[in-house]
């Protein structure tokens, strides 16, 4: 049995959980007339989740003002599906974050608004097990709301999966994914091509460059490689200076440095693609 400790409304309400602690439970009629301290019983909840921190019940409240228990209850069921895909408990912050945003989402888009994002490819590359799960479950959710979500919408879906499986703040890695893209016009602009967005070249870049934003973030440096500096600083001079070129603008932005290292590999990458006039 729960006990109340706080009535958010008529519909939903804060409990003591035994085993969770406090937990937000989901069900017609489930607060009416209750005070704090009473029982109430959890199997009439429609639906129940996990939400301890108290500026996150705070923001939920918020939240509560505006978007109905209906469509909250659809995300809550969106996130056990998306928990059980990946095996983990997310980030709670996802009840608050992803409903927010798809709930404004869904009413641009019945209002006939398009939805642009222009970093989507780069997204799916960098972050492909958290796509394919937010490209699948979409058309569930497709069927529950009675729209259609488009492509670009999953993209920031993507996102927000990603922030709440690893704990990382969604304004830094949405930082971190337009870096990236600003990194590849970079590369198009200084060797003079058009990179197939299609090619495994491309495909290798884009998570390196993430991996190597995310090392840098942690500080955890790959191993000094000055044998093969030299070698690779003689054979593909372009491409070394370039991979400087980008790491000075990665420095820049993230505010850390970066060790020589880094250069070794991103050179690696930078040589695979298909520059050949660059380097004779």
């Amino acid at each position: 049995m729960l006990s109340v400790k706080k009535v958010l409304n008529n519909n939903v309400i804060i409990a003591e959980h035994p085993d969770y602690e406090e937990v937000v439970l989901i069900g017609k009629g489930l607060g009416f007339g209750k005070q704090t301290g009473q029982e109430v019983a959890g199997e009439k909840a429609e639906k129940f989740f996990v939400l301890k921190d108290a500026s996150e019940q705070k923001q939920f409240m918020n939240l509560l003002e505006y978007v109905d228990e209906e469509f909250i209850g659809i995300m809550n069921e969106f996130i056990e599906k998306l928990e059980s895909r990946f095996g983990t408990n997310m980030n709670e912050h996802i009840h608050i974050g992803l409903t927010d945003h798809l709930y404004f989402a869904v009413k641009r888009i019945r209002q006939g608004q398009g939805i642009k994002n222009p970093f989507l490819q780069e997204t799916e590359l960098a972050y492909p097990k958290e796509y394919a799960a937010a490209t699948e479950l979409t058309e569930w959710l497709n069927e529950k709301l009675n729209v259609r979500i488009p492509e670009g919408e999953i993209g920031f879906i993507t996102l927000h999966i990603h922030s709440a499986l690893t704990n990382r703040n969604l304004a830094e890695i949405n930082k971190h994914t337009q870096l990236v893209s600003e990194l590849v016009t970079i590369i198009e602009d200084y060797l003079q091509i058009n990179i197939d967005r299609q090619d495994l070249n491309y495909l290798r870049l884009v998570r390196h460059l993430h991996s190597a934003i995310e090392r840098i973030q942690t500080e955890s440096y790959v191993e000094n490689q000055d044998s093969l500096k030299k070698v690779l600083q003689a054979e593909y001079p372009v491409c070394y200076n370039l991979s400087w070129k980008l790491m000075k603008i990665m420095q820049q932005r993230l505010q850390m440095s970066i060790p020589d290292a880094e250069a070794v590999y991103l050179t690696l990458h930078l040589q695979r693609l298909d520059t050949p006039k660059t380097n004779t």
